[in-house]
């Protein structure tokens, strides 16, 4: 009998709202009893037009500080109002199962094509730029903007003429500790001929005390323990040109990337300040 194939993440219609609306109950003991979540900014995001929300996340593969921010836009716009998350495309091979039941809940594989198409069905649609370097950075990092110089989410704006809506956290790191970052050691022990046992994300190879796993490395799926998380929506950004043209300007490009993360580092640092 033939092997079923696992899910690609190439349709925008495997988000079901019938699925997400089921989980809304667990969503919201999550949220309200598990990471006692405190948000705001919500009115800086349009309701006339689709945007292309930037974000930073914390606590590994989990990510809660994304799954709670999610669960804010089924809460204030409604389970039917689309919005479609990024995923990175190592984890439709990886984690076929949880990735067909993230498509139900809107990720898709993380693909120019796949943002444009959500774009032209007037949806928005969420991007973590910094992926798993970002998700996984070590605590020493917890207060900074990281996005490992990618630069996809800014070109992708600039063509499509999709202004940006930052998206910050606080908190979610202490789901997580993630105490070093140890890829380069890893990957020159591989070179020598170590095996790499643990081939599930080549981009990062963290140590980390959490659960189930206690004291562990690598890039493996996790429990996220209890911790207040503190989200915030930031203001709407716009750049000066837009179009196909200006993808050849990468001077331009750079400043673009530049003005994207100075803001979102100066509203991380306003919530950390306002918290402490």
């Amino acid at each position: 009998m033939p092997q079923s194939k696992p899910y690609q993440g190439c349709s925008l219609d495997d988000r079901d709202p019938k699925t997400i609306q089921s989980l809304m109950p667990f969503y919201d003991w999550v949220y309200r009893y598990y990471f006692r979540v405190k948000t705001s900014g919500w009115h800086h995001v349009p309701t006339d037009k689709p945007v292309l929300f930037v974000g930073s996340h914390n606590g590994g593969i989990a990510a809660p500080d994304m799954h709670m921010l999610m669960y804010d836009w089924w809460r204030h716009f409604g389970t039917e109002k689309p919005v479609y998350g990024l995923m990175h495309p190592k984890a439709w091979q990886v984690f076929p199962h949880i990735t067909t039941m993230a498509a139900k809940l809107g990720a898709v594989k993380a693909h120019p094509k796949m943002a444009i198409a959500a774009f032209r069905r007037q949806a928005s649609v969420l991007v973590y730029p910094g992926g798993a370097y970002d998700a996984f950075r070590p605590y020493r990092l917890r207060d900074r903007i990281y996005f490992a110089d990618h630069k996809g989410f800014i070109k992708l704006a600039l063509r499509e003429e999709i202004p940006i809506v930052p998206l910050i956290s606080w908190g979610a790191h202490d789901t997580l500790f993630i105490l070093e970052d140890c890829y380069e050691q890893v990957h020159q022990l591989h070179k020598w001929g170590l095996p790499w046992a643990m081939d599930i994300d080549p981009e990062v190879f963290p140590i980390y005390l959490g659960l189930p796993w206690g004291l562990s490395f690598g890039a493996l799926p996790n429990i996220p323990l209890p911790a207040q998380i503190h989200t915030r929506v930031c203001p709407m950004i716009t750049f000066e040109r837009y179009g196909r043209d200006v993808l050849a300007d990468s001077a331009y490009i750079d400043s673009c990337y530049t003005t994207v993360v100075t803001q979102m580092q100066s509203a991380l640092d306003a919530l950390i300040s306002e918290l402490s």
